[in-house]
């Protein structure tokens, strides 16, 4: 599990258990409170901060959701990284037409396919971010769900806050939102209210391939959506 989290090698599968542990600790959380807080056991988010256990997309969205931090802080880091390397972070600049509009600054706008950042998560899914650094509020991802890939275990289902965009490449995606069932094809996409129960899945023999945009993702206790 070890290696830099890009096309040509590994995920650092340990560097983001340390992200997720000093995020943790920022919050002063032990490993029962977080556990408590999200559902799941101590000893399976102990093995993510050690890495040896990968998440999946619902067990890191609850993750990042309860410490209410980025999925790229989690993953990536890229303020870590600039701050090593002495390049310039990414920086959101506000304008002035139309007011709530602002100016994303990035000094490396093009990003390679093949020096992507990747993720492996559990249960089939891998995940290659679309810009070279982290964009506040927003996810940009070409994803693959391999055969029997899954977002979530059967009948359990993510939700966060925000909007959420697909696009299918290839393969056939099954989408369940709520009660609604629904199958993408190639040449599909779908639009999805990320507060409402989902869950993503392969359901045919070839691995699905498309292209993921979130906006505004952030912790549905912010959102005043929480489950209480």
């Amino acid at each position: 599990m070890e290696g830099s989290p890009n096309r040509s090698g590994h995920p650092g599968y340990s560097a983001m258990g340390d992200h997720l542990r000093a995020a943790r600790r920022r919050r002063h959380l032990s490993l029962r409170d977080l556990a408590g807080r999200i559902g799941l056991s101590p000893s399976l988010i102990s093995q993510v901060e050690t890495g040896r256990a990968r998440p999946s997309v619902s067990t890191l969205y609850a993750i990042a959701n309860e410490l209410d931090v980025s999925l790229d802080e989690l993953l990536f880091n890229d303020a870590e990284r600039a701050g090593r390397n002495g390049e310039p972070p990414l920086t959101v600049v506000p304008v002035e037409r139309p007011p709530t509009s602002a100016t994303i600054v990035n000094a490396h706008p093009v990003q390679h396919a093949d020096d992507r950042k990747v993720i492996r998560l559990a249960s089939g899914v891998v995940w290659e971010r679309l810009t070279t650094d982290s964009v506040p509020g927003i996810d940009f991802l070409y994803v693959t769900y391999e055969v029997g890939g899954a977002s979530s275990p059967e009948h359990e289902f993510q939700r966060h806050g925000g909007h959420e965009w697909g696009f299918v490449m290839s393969g056939r995606l099954g989408v369940t939102i709520g009660f609604e069932e629904h199958e993408l094809g190639p040449g599909d996409s779908i639009s999805i209210d990320s507060t409402v129960p989902h869950r993503l899945y392969n359901r045919g023999t070839v691995p699905v391939h498309g292209i993921w945009f979130v906006l505004g993702r952030r912790s549905l206790d912010v959102a005043g959506l929480r489950d209480d």
